[in-house]
């Protein structure tokens, strides 16, 4: 088959779909077969323009998928790469399936000979170049208003001084804002095009504006600019169900052209590559949805079985896995049972040769107040439970010690008695053998302003949590809270001086109030083989280990317990999510290329929502 280049002087067409496209195919519509050489001789190698809110990656200048995919896999967290004419995208995206989708959007192509100058220009709008910074932050203010991912206002600028981009901006004659945006390459300064094409991104329009037109002004300027130059065509990406945005462009003349793009699979892009959100996920506390979430963007199905429960079953190349937040079908009964009794855990952990502090089963006898007296001070809590229920820290008196166990049954027939280890409290979480996160749990803690009493801070600092936490955090105003206050020596009635900082609960737990500091990074590596060690001995695939240590990034700590079902989103940013599906789905795990989840942002293919407003 001979290839040639487009003939501008008359057009001799095919049917192809809705649309039509010329006889004569080049270089970027050649997707099935090895491209010419007398096209791509010529062409500057990997080209991947910088723009901003990402990069545009031109498919014809990677002589490999392998060189494609190293490109690609570069993408900075936040931001959207986009490749357009990926040659066999099919075939890129089996090198890394879990990392690459085929973006589901329609090429258009506007053959620039065929141009024809708008003949009724909107009125009161007037497209000219970007001229300033100023003009930039408006373009930033218009890509805001439509949903967009802005870029940083110096790109825009540096990119506009070059011959490679085009940024036009549609200008109210009446009030001289700036109410819209469209972006234009031309390959040719970009890579040495042989075909003399050209493309058009970011389309945007104010949507406050009532100026009609706008956007069809922003096409058709830019189609001028590029037919004045001697391109040959402009091309534009558009999703495929946008089907105003279709029309209007099928309107302008732009016709079905079949070239592919190819993208990461992020949380920006989620929407197009992963199925629809399962009916009620939206109920799903965080524990669990962080699960859901991370599973759709791997392509695993998601039923959500029990939202208040947080039980979902994820399905994925034919086999199902129920989960309930962090916990799975891959922990064990036995497993469980480990960690759900803290002498069962205890033994389990002494056997494995770990350190705990000293401890025993309260009886009822003498021998719990000896206890109490040969160690000063001691930790009363039910051998089951969870949540820090019914714990007493602090306990030095035989009148507390009986109280202390009073509150411990309420919430299990067993109690133990452990030795008051000072230090951090820190937990641990290990999934697939492996640590993953570690983090510092630090008690429930006021702050005074001077104004207020100590009653009063604990109120509102604990509507702050419960709010920030959806519910799942709060400090209780009970005889614990009374305790921990009154034994510092401050009353719940007494005026907090300003800036004094007063802990208000003996334990560290999350759903009391205490809040998380992530040290994963300064973790000592006996601390992860220790905790490696456990999550061994427990055999539990999933682990939360709870150790009280002088310092992280030292040697010296005690196990205290094992949570079978650890809270994963307490442990952002770290990859815990991930990796908790990496152990259900490990098919579906990426490539280990180092990026990470950025802000969600909307689609950067050109689009007109509202072909009626030519919006």
């Amino acid at each position: 088959m001979t290839v040639v280049a487009p003939d501008r002087r008359r057009s001799r067409n095919l049917k192809h779909g809705a649309g039509s496209t010329p006889a004569e195919e080049g270089l970027s519509t050649r997707s099935w077969d090895d491209r010419p050489a007398h096209l791509t001789s010529g062409l500057e190698p990997d080209v991947a323009l910088e723009c901003g809110w990402g990069r545009i990656l031109f498919g014809q200048t990677f002589a490999s998928h392998e060189d494609l995919l190293e490109v690609l896999s570069a993408e900075e967290p936040g931001r959207r790469d986009i490749c357009l004419y990926v040659r066999e995208p099919h075939v890129a995206v089996s090198k890394a399936p879990q990392e690459l989708f085929i973006d589901p959007s329609h090429t258009y192509r506007l053959w620039l000979h065929q141009h024809q100058p708008p003949r009724d220009p909107p009125r009161a709008v007037i497209v000219r170049d970007l001229r300033s910074e100023s003009d930039a932050d408006a373009v930033n203010r218009i890509y805001t208003a439509a949903g967009m991912l802005t870029a940083p206002t110096e790109v825009l600028w540096a990119n506009q001084r070059t011959a490679t981009f085009t940024y036009l901006v549609a200008e109210d004659a009446e009030t001289g804002e700036v109410i819209g945006t469209v972006t234009g390459i031309d390959h040719r300064h970009a890579f040495h095009d042989p075909e003399d094409g050209t493309s058009l991104w970011c389309l945007a329009v104010d949507p406050q504006t009532t100026r009609p037109g706008v956007g069809v002004a922003l096409v058709q300027a830019l189609a001028g600019r590029f037919q004045a130059r001697g391109r040959a065509f402009l091309d534009l990406s558009v999703v495929h169900d946008n089907e105003a945005a279709i029309a209007l462009y099928e309107k302008l003349g732009f016709v079905r052209v079949p070239v592919y793009s190819v993208k990461r699979k992020n949380p920006i892009n989620e929407r197009l590559f992963s199925a629809s959100p399962a009916e009620g996920i939206d109920d799903l506390n965080v524990y669990a949805r962080i699960v859901a979430d991370e599973a759709l963007r791997r392509g695993v199905t998601v039923e959500v079985l029990d939202a208040e429960g947080g039980y979902l079953k994820l399905s994925h190349g034919g086999r199902s896995v129920v989960t309930r937040e962090s916990l799975s079908e891959l922990t064990t009964a036995v497993a469980m049972s480990r960690c759900d009794d803290k002498r069962v855990t205890r033994r389990v952990l002494e056997g494995a040769g770990l350190r705990l502090p000293r401890g025993r089963v309260v009886d009822h006898s003498g021998d719990d107040v000896a206890f109490l007296e040969e160690l000063g001070e001691v930790v009363v809590k039910p051998a089951r439970g969870e949540q820090g229920q019914g714990i007493t820290v602090g306990v030095s008196s035989a009148e507390e010690l009986t109280e202390a166990i009073a509150l411990a049954e309420r919430y299990g027939t067993v109690v133990l008695l452990e030795e008051v280890v000072t230090g951090d409290d820190l937990r641990v979480l290990v999934i697939g053998g492996e640590v993953v996160a570690a983090a510092v749990r630090c008690p429930a803690t006021v702050r005074g302003t001077g104004r207020h009493t100590v009653e009063q801070l604990v109120h509102a600092t604990a509507r702050r949590r419960e709010a920030a936490t959806h519910g799942e955090s709060t400090i209780p105003l009970d005889d614990m809270t009374v305790r921990c206050v009154e034994d510092q020596g401050h009353a719940m009635d007494e005026v907090l001086d300003e800036g004094e900082a007063l802990v208000v609960r003996r334990t560290a737990n999350l759903h009391t109030g205490g809040t998380i500091h992530d040290v994963t990074a300064r973790l000592h590596p006996t601390l992860e083989e220790a905790c490696r060690a456990a999550a061994s001995a427990l055999e539990i695939p999933v682990v939360g280990l709870d150790l009280l240590v002088p310092d992280v990034t030292g040697e010296d700590h005690v196990f205290i317990e094992a949570n079978e079902r650890p809270g994963l989103a307490n442990h952002e940013p770290q990859p815990t999510a991930e990796r908790f599906v990496d152990l259900l789905f490990p098919g579906t795990r990426s490539l280990p290329r180092g990026w990470e989840p950025g802000v969600v942002g909307a689609d950067h293919v050109a689009e007109l929502p509202d072909a009626g407003t030519g919006a």
